[in-house]
């Protein structure tokens, strides 16, 4: 007997259960941006997410947005300029890495992304005046002005969407049993490295966030004040609420939809079911990487590589970049990503960035054999990469080991673990004494034994830091020489603010592995944010942004170096597929 599902199989007919202009794949940054701009320019939107929450690895990042000459720095009359920007951007990128039309595309339209956002949405900024570059030495770079960070926003604005927004990454809040308090990165830069001011400022927001009963009672112990990435993604979710835009959880992409070598939709599951989602005028895909695909991290990424270790959202497994190749979707530095050293804490599920606390002074990084092998303090990026290359090489460091002293512990915190006066040995979970994490011994000799570590290496490097501490000059590797370094140093401390000597016993060791934000490879894309096929040409109806892409600022050359690429390319993706000029 023939059946009508027959007939349509016979004809390929796709039956659709839904239909939209424009389908975005994704909830970050860049997703969300896109999907504002795509209704703004008068489409019919969606945007799918495969979780339960928005907001991606945006919503637990710093939510810091690195672009030059933005409406913020500009109100603040800096010493800024696109040929600054320029120059800088062509010092930090390898040769021939990234087509110059890009670069020119982002500097050009980065800052009127920004502007379109502030005067037509809930999304506002604020200039970070001293977060420098992370290369400010060199030609064109600058100790600050180029970062923004999300204006704070009150969570229960949200309603019961609240819910739906990804938990910000405990390390970008004072987490201490059930309390989580949110805090901005200006504030995080005195808290996390105990600056001088640290008490006062903590006192002040740990006060205001105890007596708000009124959250207690309905949200537990969430802060009402949202910052950093979920400030970004509430004000971004906020913005599309205005706008009566579609937002689905628990939507997950599982393939394109393409006929006559045009993407006309997408195959997707939603609360279990198989569904088919119409998308008259394109698919802008803003998925994530596939930090957590571990057979393409063996693929492709440098070793070691585990997906244990990143520190990115749990739900990147690269569908959208998959689903991409397919079609015959050209891609490009695939071997890098947003790296960082993380700490694997017993219990949790992602690994822990570890970007301020070697920074600061009292401490120093080591391999197997107690040898320093690059400057702690430069940025995060550039200190992972060096680890590769140098276990490339046989150096036996990935995993490195941070060390320091009774005076560091009493009062610094070192990722999870608040500095000893507020968090004692005593009160330190049992299960993180672990040589995978966290040892002690009351001399050097006892740690190295416990950790792993040659002792005779460690004394011979504790001697050598010690010395440059006392002059303020790291012969080795010029720790504290740059002002990136000097940011997250501690000014109090004097000739070099990143380096202090290691005296006092007991030592502590932790395990740093070569980890990451999210990988920086992926579709190569246009000016138009259109994905490129191997031969050059795009796929038609098809666009991408963020970290599905392959990294426009692979060198990361400042704070938002993923953000800033991701929402203007978005922002142009959405221009060129409603052909609005905003």
């Amino acid at each position: 007997m023939v059946t009508i599902e027959l007939i349509k199989a016979l004809v390929n007919i796709m039956e659709w259960d839904y239909e939209f202009d424009v389908v975005v794949v994704g909830s970050g940054n860049g997703a969300l941006t896109a999907a504002l701009c795509s209704h703004d320019g008068g489409a019919k939107t969606l945007v799918i997410e495969k979780s339960s929450q928005f907001g991606g690895t945006s919503a637990t990042s710093g939510g810091g947005v690195w672009i030059p000459n933005n409406r913020y720095a500009k109100a603040e009359n800096v010493d800024d300029s696109d040929q600054d920007a320029r120059n800088y951007i062509n010092s930090v990128s390898p040769e021939g890495m990234i087509k110059d039309e890009l670069i020119e595309t982002y500097i050009s339209e980065g800052p009127r992304m920004i502007d379109y956002l502030h005067e037509n949405s809930q999304v506002k900024y604020r200039n970070l005046a001293h977060y420098p570059d992370y290369f400010p030495d060199n030609t064109g770079g600058k100790e600050g002005n180029r970062s923004m960070e999300p204006e704070p926003i009150f969570g229960t604005e949200l309603g019961d969407d609240l819910g739906k927004l990804r938990e910000q990454h405990p390390q970008t809040a004072f987490t201490m049993g059930p309390i989580n308090m949110n805090f901005t990165q200006v504030e995080g830069q005195l808290l996390l490295g105990a600056l001088p001011g640290w008490k006062t400022q903590f006192a002040k927001l740990f006060t205001k966030y105890i007596l708000d009963f009124a959250m207690r009672l309905k949200w537990g112990w969430k802060d009402r004040r949202l910052t950093m990435g979920n400030a970004g993604i509430a004000r971004l979710i906020l913005s599309l609420k205005d706008r009566k835009v579609d937002l689905w959880t628990l939507t997950a992409m599982t393939d394109l939809v393409d006929e006559n070598g045009k993407v006309i939709g997408i195959k997707a599951t939603k609360d279990g079911s198989s569904i088919n989602i119409k998308a008259n005028k394109g698919v802008i895909l803003a998925a994530g990487g596939f930090e957590r695909d571990q057979d393409l991290r063996d693929k492709y990424l440098p070793k070691p590589s585990n997906a244990e270790w990143s520190a990115a959202n749990i739900h990147n497994t690269g569908d959208a970049l998959k689903a991409a190749l397919k079609l015959g979707a050209d891609t490009h530095q695939m071997d890098t990503g947003w790296w960082s050293t993380t700490m694997k804490v017993p219990g949790q599920e992602k690994g822990w960035l570890s970007m301020v606390d070697k920074s600061m002074p009292g401490n120093y990084t080591v391999n197997k054999n107690g040898e320093r092998f690059s400057n702690e303090s430069q940025n995060y990026v550039s200190f992972v990469n060096d680890m590769f290359a140098k276990f490339d090489e046989g150096n036996p460091c990935a995993p490195c080991y941070m060390i320091f002293d009774s005076n560091f512990r009493k009062n610094r915190p070192c990722g999870p673990l608040l500095q000893g006066s507020m968090q004692p040995d005593s009160a330190v979970p049992k299960e993180w004494w672990t040589p995978s994490f966290l040892s002690k011994g009351e001399t050097l000799e006892e740690l190295a034994e416990i950790a792993g570590i040659d002792p005779d290496g460690l004394r011979a490097t504790q001697a050598k830091v010690n010395g440059y501490a006392v002059t303020g000059k790291d012969l080795e590797l010029q720790r504290g020489d740059s002002a990136y370094d000097r940011y997250y140093g501690d000014p109090s401390v004097t000739p070099n603010p990143c380096l202090a000597p290691l005296k006092e016993g007991p030592f502590y060791c932790m395990v740093l592995y070569p980890g990451e934000m999210g990988t920086a490879g992926g579709l190569v894309i246009d000016t138009h944010a259109r994905v490129l096929k191997q031969d050059g040409q795009p796929i038609a109806g098809l666009y991408a942004c963020g970290n599905v892409t392959t990294a426009l600022l692979p060198t990361y050359p400042g704070p938002g170096s993923t953000l800033g690429p991701a929402m203007t390319f978005g922002y142009l993706a959405a221009k060129d597929i409603t052909g609005t000029n905003f």
